[in-house]
């Protein structure tokens, strides 16, 4: 069950840890492999079905057994991570080929550059853009179109989180105090001189990171952070899953949601909160409109629709691809954010040291929101701006972007036409000497 976009805390022993919890996954895999033999015949007879030398090809009993066996394999495979598929950008009017490189690592992060090949360097400025995507389920490729939006006119960095059922036990622990010692060490790696992006998740570590960092005079400190969707506050407008944890508490998520991650994956006898646990609270929330899309995908393969399907494949591809989370991370960050409200609150910690966002004055702040968000309300976000309170007023703007929910926030049309383009002139505005002044507070 998902807790608006998080995950984080301290382990449950294992003495402790209901039968139920601790045999999950292994029921889960014992299920995917005896579907395994279904599956292959599905996939046989739709392979089948679509050749043309087949005389049930084209009938209405061949379409209709042909759509019947795609709708079962997809809805009930694994899926792995998508691939990026971002090989090329416009930059300046001119098309330039993209490279994927991996520059940073670390057991349960890659950071991701994507490094434009120019043949002649672009007039207009290219900052440094780093995007903490989201450790909350689904892998950092649910950004691709965040990435795509600001690749013409930004040197794009992405944090690639690492599925906790592929790290060896040996690789250790994994909580919210390492993500946000993940996020300083990347900051590092760039040298200051850039930009951060915390997309929904991250907000309240990339905040806490920069807090830290400011404290101690860390001459990395990037130029501004722009935080979008995000759980800062989640006792200003409380949507449905913020008072699920809250009514909850942290031992019932311990006891319900943590399981052992079972053999032959590498990070076998781990703690975690399990993909499909996950995916199971995702779909859940919005049950009858994925029942219909795949009733819909069922007629449009029956009447050869090919565009309505293969859309249908590209979102349920990226959608149903999710990863486990550690479970100290998980469990921290739930108790942390929204059980405890501990950020807000002046009671968040760092390996011990308190997390003091009135000590930001150098790095600029915006703060987007979407008027439909139905995980971060109205406000959660834009909270910031309160306790960044020490930040000078021209570098501290906020948006609501109407009419969008909380995807929509960093992907989508509006995304496109209305929110990355205030990103870009926002991150312009405190990039260049002597012109750092924000735009003015704006809703639209």
């Amino acid at each position: 069950m998902p807790i608006g976009e998080f995950g984080g805390a301290p382990e449950l022993p294992a003495e402790n840890q209901p039968v139920f919890s601790t045999g999950l996954y292994w029921l889960y895999e014992m299920g995917q492999a005896a579907l395994n033999p279904s599956r292959a015949i599905a996939d046989v007879t739709r392979l089948s079905l679509k050749n043309p030398l087949n005389p049930f090809a084209n009938t209405p009993f061949g379409k209709t057994l042909a759509a019947a066996a795609e709708v079962f394999e997809r809805s009930t495979r694994r899926y792995s991570k998508p691939e990026w598929g971002i090989e090329d950008t416009v930059v300046g009017g001119e098309r330039v080929p993209v490279h994927i490189k991996t520059v940073w690592e670390r057991p349960f992060c890659n950071l991701l550059h994507f490094e434009r090949v120019f043949d002649r360097q672009p007039r207009r400025p290219q900052p440094k853009l780093l995007i903490v995507a989201p450790m909350s389920g689904h892998y950092a490729t649910l950004l691709r179109g965040t990435v795509e939006a600001f690749l013409p006119n930004h040197d794009v960095y992405i944090t690639d989180w690492i599925d906790a059922r592929m790290v060896p036990l040996a690789a250790g622990r994994f909580d919210l105090d390492d993500y946000i010692d993940y996020v300083i060490s990347i900051l590092h790696r760039l040298g200051g001189d850039c930009h951060v992006i915390g997309v929904c998740q991250p907000s309240v570590p990339v905040l806490a990171a920069i807090a830290r960092m400011e404290a101690e005079g860390d001459p990395y400190t990037p130029h501004s952070m722009i935080l979008m969707g995000g759980p800062i506050d989640t006792r200003v407008n409380p949507t449905g899953v913020n008072k699920l944890a809250e009514d909850r508490g942290i031992d019932w998520f311990r006891h319900h949601v943590i399981t052992k991650v079972p053999f032959p994956h590498p990070g076998m006898l781990r703690d975690v909160y399990p993909g499909f646990l996950q995916l199971n609270g995702f779909v859940s929330m919005n049950l009858d409109r994925h029942l219909d899309a795949h009733k819909d995908l069922f007629f449009n393969l029956v009447k050869g629709d090919g565009d309505s399907a293969q859309k249908h494949r590209e979102f349920y591809d990226e959608y149903l691809a999710v990863m486990d989370l550690t479970a100290e991370f998980y469990l921290q960050t739930v108790d942390t954010v929204f059980v405890r409200h501990a950020l807000p609150k002046g009671e968040m910690t760092h390996r011990g040291v308190k997390v003091d966002p009135a000590a930001i004055r150098k790095c600029a702040l915006l703060t987007i929101e979407g008027e439909k968000d139905d995980i971060s309300g109205i406000g959660q976000t834009e909270a910031a701006h309160v306790l960044c309170r020490n930040i000078p007023a021209d570098r501290k703007v906020h948006y609501l972007q109407l009419g969008v929910g909380h995807y929509g926030v960093f992907n989508g049309s509006r995304f496109r036409s209305e929110i990355a383009p205030r990103i870009a002139d926002f991150v312009l505005s405190c990039q260049l000497p002597g012109t750092r002044k924000a735009a003015p507070r704006a809703v639209a």
